[in-house]
């Protein structure tokens, strides 16, 4: 198989969480991000184009679901999603990085100090001190979670900046 003529775009992430209006509220507070339309409704039940889509994606045990669209300033979009049946489930470890599949998610602020402390002063948390990305270099991390517990990881400068021509 061949690679693509080019890179392709990432679109969005999906992040389940239990209260989606407050969710909803602190993205858009913490980070900017702007709801792309009104906040989706899905209940198997109700039958039609919606309702089947769920269920394909999620199986037959998906009966009601709440989902927000929220875009960011690089045009990826940010997903949340409130299941109500069946009801959300916290993790037991919520960064269980040995397990398949993804563990966090990156967003970039110049103000590492000031958007993890935002966090914290914010209902989250800090997981690491402010870290240097690359030794030596003038790129910040630093590792925290949002109120229910998804890992978010904030970077000083975008990613291909960072680690491009390293060696």
């Amino acid at each position: 198989m061949s690679p693509p003529q080019r890179p392709i775009a990432v679109g969005h992430i999906a992040i389940s969480i239990p209260d989606l209006d407050a969710a909803m509220a602190w993205y858009q507070d913490m980070f900017g991000f702007r709801p792309i339309t009104a906040i989706g409704d899905g209940r198997a039940a109700d039958g039609g184009y919606f309702a089947d889509q769920l269920l394909q994606v999620f199986g037959p045990e998906m009966q009601h679901v709440r989902v927000g669209h929220l875009g960011t300033a690089n045009g990826a979009a940010v997903e949340l999603f409130e299941f109500v049946d069946p009801v959300y489930e916290k993790p037991d470890d919520n960064f269980a990085y040995w397990r398949g599949g993804l563990f966090h998610l990156c967003f970039i602020d110049p103000d590492v100090e000031g958007m993890a402390q935002k966090i914290v002063d914010n209902g989250g948390r800090k997981r690491t001190d402010i870290l240097t990305a690359l030794e030596g270099q003038p790129f910040k991390v630093c590792f925290c979670e949002d109120p229910w517990g998804t890992v978010l990881e904030i970077m000083s400068h975008p990613h291909d900046r960072i680690f491009s021509n390293q060696g």
